[in-house]
């Protein structure tokens, strides 16, 4: 009797991949827990560049513990051989839960599962978020709402680079979701995302790709090549190449600032964005070297107009932000009425026509204070409390309307006798929150505390900002950290005594409150400049045509005074007009210079006079080109942005499949190259559409293969023949066989097992041998497929669309199992009575073919 000879145990055989296993069913070891750690560096990298987007540091622990219990939580879930779908399923239940307890202790049940009065908190907090992002300059204040924002776009961010590096098995293109986080930062500060932001993002892709190698739960990709030199090679070739393309592509591409990468070196897609961008800050827009966002106007008034979009007028010591009120908002289809009476004997009307070009905002710029608007396109409302005039439906863009307003006519002396309390006027624009600086009480004290009417106070307010202490500057503020607008911003700001117009309008709104005076900031156009055309507008004549554009970008406040209504003012320094009632020689005095202090403003546009006809001779002409190039520029760099990326993103499946097919015919080991060889032969034939059957023998599948898709036996068929039949051979015999030790002479190796340990000659033949097979099979299927058949498998292969095909199947799977189960809940259990032993569905067929291979080895 002759007995079967036992199954080797060979160190090669022990080292022998399982393409046909799922990733990782036999060892995962360290690798989830790598994986987490190399994703939660990677993301929490990131994170460190929204430092600037917000103010300080009180944030990112929040944002870390998001981080960490997302990321381990999928790595537990991952270590217990969870499936995929319940992995990620797990990660949003694990998010859930963190932004629970962080966020929403109080109204949870057992401080991590929301209930019913979790749901009104969570919309508190977005509407907080959604006002602090409409209204702020960078750096924000960390208020709960915007981190709540920040720690939920961080947690998903983990959950979409995990997906992409572990079930998906797309390591490379992680690093998509770690860009968008980055985005954000690079378009908002003038620093970009900084150096260690860019260095920590860099080294967490860098461990993403090479936990990808080292552990490589996929067997197809195994072959020690992680441990090899020529991985370390390659990543220092591609380190330099990328490093290269980061300083050289500045230099070659219209859009980028000055500095170097990655710190002030960004292409920055809304440098022609229209209008007061709410993600977009005030200050950027002001530090935008070329206008854009132009507006047209010609006017009755003789003097250029403040154009007025939005009302801040909602303050809680953190931040200034608008309150639209849409419930109380009415639709723009009538009159326009103040809502409070107006005790001036005079008014002055005005007319304007206005063509907001290519300025895209919700909110419309008017003269203050509307009465009506003629000639818009689309659904729009306005709020009594401030007049603001909002789109429902549709934006200012290419908008062109005539507005009618009116406005009692002032003077000082008519502000003085307005001395009466004011009245009728909500409460949230007198509110004053409890955490105001010391430095911004005594200040208001000391300068307008021994005023004895409003109107006194409220021009010792600006006559103290518009003095020589205060020098007007885009840049201070940013190098001393406090360009923002929250109560922290403002103490710094008149320590600094240095910024812009947001932090003098909001010094003097703040102060205004604390001295008993309703106040809001307006956030608009400040006036702009003649650009010596005329308007013909009905029943006027020809009126003089004003431009204004993101340079122009500006706030003010506004005070309340009894009988009188909003009233602006003017505290900074050289922008800006100030209103003839507020006007002191001590602050005409001030040098036109301060205002060009940061070279931003060309000396080509003047601040502009109360003449217009003198306006109109010191710049002819000068809307003609001011923003023309920039504007028609930056669409053509966006869609040529825009079809880069789509056109990487559907050459992503043919750059993974390139990839695997070079590691897999570049082994590193050489008794890896017949199995990973045979792994490639098994893809190839998945992406001509021939895919192996679960069952199927490799003979079995080697004789359907070269019967269907491959050609006769002459020429280049006859080689990929032969190829195809002797790595099969080879195949069986390295997983069947005796071991050899090396490559098996069946695969036109000379190679015997003993010269495996010698000299590398005979190896690098005997690898080249395989290669150059695997070539001449893939040949012959192109020359043999029809044209759609070899593009999809160039460009769309099965053998790599079909893993994210797998992953979306997989709760439809689940549900069907489960159908089945409920239908026929005895099913199972008699099969098993039937056989005497296990269920046998799907099985015998695995088993026949393993025992099927075993003889086939043994012959």
């Amino acid at each position: 009797m002759t007995m079967a000879p036992a199954r080797p145990t060979g160190a090669a055989h022990q080292a022998q991949p399982q393409p046909e296993l799922s990733p990782g069913r036999t060892r995962l070891g360290a690798y989830p827990w790598a994986m987490a750690a190399a994703i939660t560096v990677a993301v929490c990298g990131a994170a460190l560049s929204l430092n600037g987007v917000l103010r300080g540091w009180n944030w990112f622990w929040p944002a870390m513990t998001t981080v960490l219990a997302v990321g381990f939580t999928l790595a537990a879930l991952r270590s217990l051989r969870a499936q995929p779908l319940l992995v990620t399923a797990g990660g949003f239940l694990a998010l859930g839960a963190v932004l629970t307890l962080t966020f929403f202790r109080s109204s949870s049940l057992l401080w991590v599962v929301p209930t019913g009065a979790t749901l009104p908190e969570l919309d508190r907090l977005v509407r907080r978020a959604s006002e602090t992002v409409l209204s702020e300059t960078a750096p924000v204040a960390p208020n709960a709402g915007i981190v709540l924002v920040v720690c939920a776009v961080l947690g998903l961010a983990v959950i979409l680079v995990d997906a992409l590096a572990v079930p998906l098995a797309m390591p490379a293109a992680s690093g998509t979701g770690l860009l968008a986080l980055l985005v954000v930062p690079a378009m908002i500060k003038p620093q970009s995302v900084g150096v260690w932001s860019f260095v920590a993002t860099a080294a967490g892709y860098l461990l993403i790709l090479g936990c990808s190698q080292w552990f490589a739960p996929d067997g197809r990709l195994q072959g020690g090549s992680a441990r090899s030199p020529g991985l370390v090679r390659r990543a220092a070739l591609t380190g330099a190449v990328a490093l290269a393309s980061a300083l050289v592509l500045p230099l070659a591409i219209p859009g980028f600032d000055r500095g170097s990468f990655p710190q002030g070196s960004r292409l920055n897609p809304w440098g022609a964005a229209t209008g007061l961008n709410p993600m977009i800050t005030l200050g950027n827009s002001l530090r935008a070297p070329d206008g854009s966002g132009r507006i047209t106007y010609a006017t009755t008034s003789p003097t250029p107009l403040y154009l007025r979009s939005v009302t801040v007028d909602n303050f809680d010591g953190d931040s200034w932000g608008p309150d639209d009120r849409n419930a109380s908002r009415v639709p723009l289809d009538g009159r326009i009425d103040p809502g409070y009476a107006v005790l001036a004997d005079e008014q002055v009307r005005l007319v304007t026509a206005i063509d907001a070009g290519s300025f895209t905002s919700p909110y419309l710029p008017v003269p203050y204070a509307p009465e009506a608007v003629r000639g818009l396109g689309g659904q729009w409302t306005w709020d009594p409390a401030t007049l603001s005039i909002k789109g429902t439906d549709t934006s200012t863009r290419r908008q062109e309307y005539l507005v009618t307003s009116a406005v009692p006519k002032l003077s000082s002396a008519l502000l003085a006798q307005s001395t009466g309390q004011a009245r009728g006027i909500p409460d949230v624009f007198t509110r004053i929150p409890g955490n105001v600086p010391d430095i911004v009480k005594t200040t208001a004290q000391t300068v307008a505390g021994a005023a004895a009417t409003p109107f006194q106070k409220a021009m010792a307010m600006q006559r103290y900002l518009r003095s020589s202490e205060f020098t007007y500057s885009l840049q201070s503020p940013v190098q001393g950290g406090y360009d923002g607008n929250g109560l922290s911003v403002l103490a710094d700001f008149l320590q600094q005594k240095s910024g812009y117009c947001i932090h003098y309008a909001s010094a003097m709104a703040v102060m205004a409150r604390l001295e008993g005076i309703p106040s809001r900031i307006a956030v608009g156009y400040a006036p702009g400049r003649l650009t010596g055309a005329t308007v013909t507008v009905a029943g006027q004549g020809p009126l003089p045509e004003y431009e204004a554009d993101a340079r122009d970008a500006h706030a003010w406040p506004e005070l309340y005074f009894q009988g009188l209504g909003w009233v602006p003012f003017e505290p900074t320094p050289s922008r800006g007009v100030v209103p003839d009632y507020a006007t002191e020689a001590s602050v005409q005095s001030v040098p036109d210079a301060l205002g060009n202090n940061d070279g931003l403003i060309p000396d080509t546009a003047p601040v502009p006079t109360p003449t217009p006809s003198t306006t109109a001779q010191a710049v002819p002409g000068a809307g003609s080109s001011s923003t023309g190039s920039g504007t028609e520029l930056m669409p053509w760099l966006l869609g040529a942005a825009a079809v880069a990326g789509l056109a990487l993103l559907a050459a992503t499946p043919h750059l993974v499949r390139a990839g695997t097919r070079s590691r897999r015919l570049r082994p590193k080991r050489p008794e890896q190259a017949v199995p990973l060889a045979w792994s490639e032969i098994r893809d190839l034939g998945t992406d001509y559409g021939l895919a192996p059957a679960d069952s199927e023998t490799p003979r079995a599948y080697s004789s359907r293969f070269r019967g269907a898709l491959l050609g006769g036996q002459d020429g280049m068929d006859r080689d990929a023949h032969q190829a195809v039949a002797s790595l099969t051979a080879a195949f069986e015999h390295y997983r069947y066989g005796r071991p050899s030790g090396g490559i098996s002479e069946s695969a036109g190796s000379s190679l015997s097992a003993g010269t495996s340990r010698g000299t590398g000659v005979r190896v690098d033949t005997a690898v080249a041998d395989i290669s150059a097979g695997v070539a001449a099979v893939e040949a012959a299927l192109r020359a043999n497929a029809t044209l759609p058949r070899r593009l999809a498998a160039a460009w769309l292969p099965p053998s790599v669309t079909r893993r994210l095909g797998l992953l979306f199947r997989l709760p439809f799977r689940a549900a069907a199992r489960a159908i089945r189960a409920a239908a026929h809940p005895l099913t199972l259990h008699s099969r098993r009575e039937t056989t005497g032993g296990p269920a046998t569905t799907g099985w015998p067929g695995k088993r026949h073919a393993d025992d099927g291979g075993r003889r086939v080895g043994r012959r």
